[in-house]
């Protein structure tokens, strides 16, 4: 099946495929236990910079990606102060990496992520976790015993919203890592591509095609995935 998909898409497609799985697989992965520490502090914090928090967290939502992009790098850029030190001194590299694509698409889908998480927190009943802690239960144990399990199908859909964002990620990624085929160019840049070349209206639709194959597939992954849980809390 792989190779006969590496045929319909062509070389370029295939890999441009990878790429974006791998891609959206790292910046997903990556962006789960910040996300998580974020949404619970935005849901039950009560402290000096919480609207701040917030305001930083929801940032890339109303910035042009292009401009989230070039911030990036500003500041991870090989010349930049921070990009230097982090290639000098750990050997790290963002920029014209994929690296740089899966931090540029976890940075734009982490309002995402963060929201629907928040969400679910906010609609556990604190009351529970207050008659555990009565019974003297740890907040470590509270969290993993109660919060936690109650919220999965949240974090569930925070992580697979995360993931489709990052599938779609374009203007934050091409300005970061730029379009380079086999390195950086994930399936939107390898759509952006396709268009600039003439008559090649064909492989365009079969990208665009995919694009929205996986986006379905992991929406319905994400819709049994939550059934499941809920069904584990519910016992049934």
């Amino acid at each position: 099946m792989g190779a006969a998909l590496s045929e319909w898409l062509g070389p370029d497609g295939a890999t441009a495929l990878a790429l974006s799985l791998k891609v959206a697989f790292w910046a997903t992965l990556v962006s789960l236990p910040p996300g998580l520490i974020c949404a619970m502090a935005l849901a039950r914090g009560r402290f000096w910079g919480r609207g701040l928090l917030n305001g930083l967290v929801h940032l890339p939502l109303i910035l042009p990606p292009v401009v989230t992009g070039y911030l990036l790098l500003v500041v991870l850029g090989r010349r930049a102060p921070v990009g230097a030190w982090l290639e000098q001194s750990l050997g790290i590299v963002f920029a014209f990496r994929w690296t740089g694509a899966a931090l540029a698409a976890a940075i734009m889908g982490f309002p995402l992520m963060v929201r629907a998480m928040r969400l679910a927190i906010e609609a556990v009943d604190p009351r529970l976790e207050e008659a555990a802690a009565t019974l003297g239960a740890s907040r470590a144990a509270i969290f993993a015993t109660i919060t936690l399990p109650l919220i999965l199908p949240g974090v569930i859909a925070g992580a697979v919203l995360a993931f489709a964002k990052a599938m779609g990620e374009f203007g934050a990624t091409i300005t970061f890592v730029s379009n380079i085929p086999g390195q950086t160019q994930t399936l939107p840049s390898a759509i952006y591509a396709a268009l600039q070349v003439p008559g090649s209206d064909v492989t365009v639709a079969r990208l665009v095609i995919l694009s929205i194959v996986v986006a379905l597939v992991a929406l319905a992954l994400s819709e049994v995935m939550s059934r499941a849980v809920a069904r584990r809390i519910a016992g049934r």
